[in-house]
This record gives C-alpha cells, structure tokens and sequence, in this order.
C-alpha cells in the first residue's frame, strides 16, 4: 500500500467546525448504494473478457472508519472488492482484470486512519491489485484523473465524489471525466437541502456559477420544493452532458429539513441499469418503492403519485415506439423495465394498449421484448411497436 502526494496549502476539512467523527445514517445510506453498485459493476466488467484493469477512485475518501463503529466509502468499496475478487473473478476460466484502489483525501490525518483501518481489518492484497492513499487536492486530481482516461485502452474508471460541501465541484469536472474516451463512470454526492436553500435566498456566488453552468438560472425561482431542485439538477446535468450519457439520481431524507443526493452518470446504458437495480435494493432507504396497482391509484414518491405511468402514456401516445425506444424510456426516467413491463401488461388486458409485431400482427400477451438483450441487436431493438389506443 501507498501512500503519496502532495499536501497543498489549502483550508482542510479538519479546519472546519462540527467535524463529523461518526457515519451518519444518511452517509450509511450512501455507502450502502456505492457497496451495491459496486458488486454489479465489478461483475459485468469482469465478465466482458477484454478488461484487464479496473481503477477505482474515492477523491474525497475520508477516514473510513468511524468512532461509532461505522464504515466509509473507502472500507465498503474495499470490501465489495475483496468479495467479489475471492468469490468470483478469481475463479474465472477467462482473463481476471486487476482491481485498483485509489483514496485520496486532503486531510493527512483522515488518511492516516484509513491506512491503520485497512491494515488492521486485512481488506486489501497485492494479488487483487494496487492500492494508493494520497492527499492531492481535489482540482489537481480532476485534471491528472481526465488526462489519464484518455490513454486507457483495455481499462475501466470508476470515480466517487463525496465532496465537503460544493463549492469546489463543477459540472466542467464530470464532462472531463466522462469524456475521456467512454471509459468512466461517476459518481457525486451532494448536500442539495443546502444547496436548494441558498439558490432561492442569498445565492452565493459557488452556487450560482454550478447553477449558471447547467444552464438553470431561468428555472430555480419556479420551483416549489427540493425534489423539484434535484429533478431540475438531473435534467440540466443531462443536457449539460448530452444523450450520449446516461444520468440519474439517488436521494436520502434525513429528516423534514436534511435532504442528500447522489447523481450519477455513465456512457453504457448496460451500467445504467444496474446501477438503478442497486437504487431500487435500497428502496426503503431513499423513500421510494413500487406498489402498481393497475387503475388504482398508488404512492410512488410521497410528493408524488405513481410518474412513471403518466409519462409512459404521455410517450407512447406521440407515435408507436418499439421495444428498444421504451427500454431506454424507461431507464432514462429513472425506473426499471420490469416497471414498464407491469404497467404494459395491465394496459393490454383491458385493451388500452397494442402489441404488434414488425410484420403488423399481434404480439403474445406479455411479449414485450424491453430488456438490453434486445435493445443492443439492431434487429431485436424493433421485434415489436407499442401503440396506445
């Protein structure tokens, strides 16, 4: 294990007041989503058979280990990874990637503890890969990060955001780093209770700037609450990035005035749905849950009523739409296929919606084809139109 860079002249963490020396349940939440994800993104990788090299990145690392017994993203990324190498990727007939981890925090000290934790607790061997701790500042770290992206070949990045505030996070950053050649995902938390607060009163200029850079500033003055704040981020970090990305978001309410989110952004819509497959694990822990009832009414978010049954309407009725063209609907909304599939079903049995195959006949009832199996073949991404009566 490493431990390198530079410590700059820079206002640390450790400065600032109310540190926090115990995981807090919303950070739990989070860690929980980051370990979920993870798991899935390791085993699609590993699986493709040309990867050689996996490089995981926590920019804002932390301790790792808390006085309340609590682990940080450092430990849980660790420990996925051990998993999933021993029980798993180890044991594959095709080529085993290598799993880096790099940990980068600018607190020396929070470095320092996160060393002895993983030391003590055995969470990382030379055989899985490298592990470096370093104390960079975060800009230097952007820069070098999106320079290196772009002389990646048979490799993957994987970088986590978990900044102390916003102030110094810029849209700029995420396009740098998913620009580079498709070869990374991100991840970025951000405090958005405080964020929204501050962008309807005394908006300090960080925060404008972010705002102005997503091209926002027309649309925060009509919103009525922080859930359309963190809808508006996740539509202006979309076209900030273009369709070629893929953009979501996970949020955690802590209690009536705590709200956290965590967006985050892929090139592959094959990630993309599993990173909403480890959302959806964790429904309880971000106040969401699926209960589709058919025509009866039923509570999605509790500032909402069931959305993806009205946008889905409001999609299929502007033209037919193939099976492809709604997988990826469905995905970009934020929800799974077998959400679409479930509200598809119910519309066919009362004869509300189509199914017709390419050549004009009837599909089989629930034949419905929204899966990436279909949507990545040419030919399979039309097999059947959707058409709403």
């Amino acid at each position: 294990m490493k431990h390198v860079g530079n410590k700059l002249n820079h206002k640390t963490p450790m400065q600032k007041k109310n540190v926090k020396t115990n995981l807090l349940d919303h950070s739990d939440a989070k860690v929980q989503l980051l370990g979920k994800y993870l798991k899935r993104y390791l085993n699609i990788i590993s699986n493709d058979g040309y990867t050689e090299k996996i490089n995981v990145f926590d920019l804002f690392c932390g301790q790792g280990e808390y006085e309340n017994g609590g682990e940080g993203s450092p430990l849980v990324s660790l420990r996925e990874i051990k998993e999933a190498y021993y029980t798993s990727i180890a044991k594959k007939p095709i080529k085993k990637p290598k799993i880096n981890c790099y940990f980068n925090d600018i607190d020396k000290s929070k470095i320092d503890i996160l060393g002895n934790a993983i030391n003590n607790k055995n969470l990382y061997y030379n055989n899985i890969g490298e592990l470096e701790l370093t104390t960079n500042d975060y800009l230097n770290e952007v820069q070098r990060l999106s320079n290196l992206f772009k002389t990646y070949k048979n490799e993957k990045g994987f970088v986590f955001i978990d900044p102390y505030g916003y102030k110094e996070v810029k849209a700029q950053h995420i396009k740098q780093l998913m620009d580079c050649n498709k070869k990374a995902e991100v991840l970025l938390w951000l405090p958005i209770q405080f964020m929204y607060r501050f962008s309807k009163n005394e908006t300090p200029e960080s925060l404008q700037n972010f705002i102005n850079e997503l091209g926002l500033s027309n649309e925060i003055e009509n919103l009525n609450n922080v859930w359309d704040f963190i809808d508006l981020l996740k539509k202006g970090f979309q076209n900030y990035l273009g369709n070629n990305f893929f953009v979501d978001n996970f949020s955690l309410k802590k209690e009536e005035n705590s709200v956290f989110c965590l967006y985050f952004f892929t090139s592959h819509i094959k990630g993309f749905e599993k990173m909403l497959e480890a959302k959806w694990d964790i429904d309880s822990e971000q106040g969401k849950g699926w209960d589709y009832g058919g025509n009866q009414p039923s509570l999605f978010f509790e500032h909402k009523t069931n959305p993806l049954v009205e946008k889905l309407e409001t999609f299929l009725k502007k033209k037919p739409r193939t099976n492809g063209e709604t997988y990826e609907f469905t995905l970009r909304e934020g929800f799974l296929p077998k959400h679409t599939n479930e509200i598809l079903a119910d519309w066919q049995q009362i004869g509300k919606l189509s199914v017709k195959l390419s050549n004009g006949e009837n599909a089989r009832k629930k034949a419905f084809y929204n899966s990436y199996n279909y949507y990545k073949n040419p030919i399979d991404y039309s097999k059947v139109n959707f058409i709403i009566q």
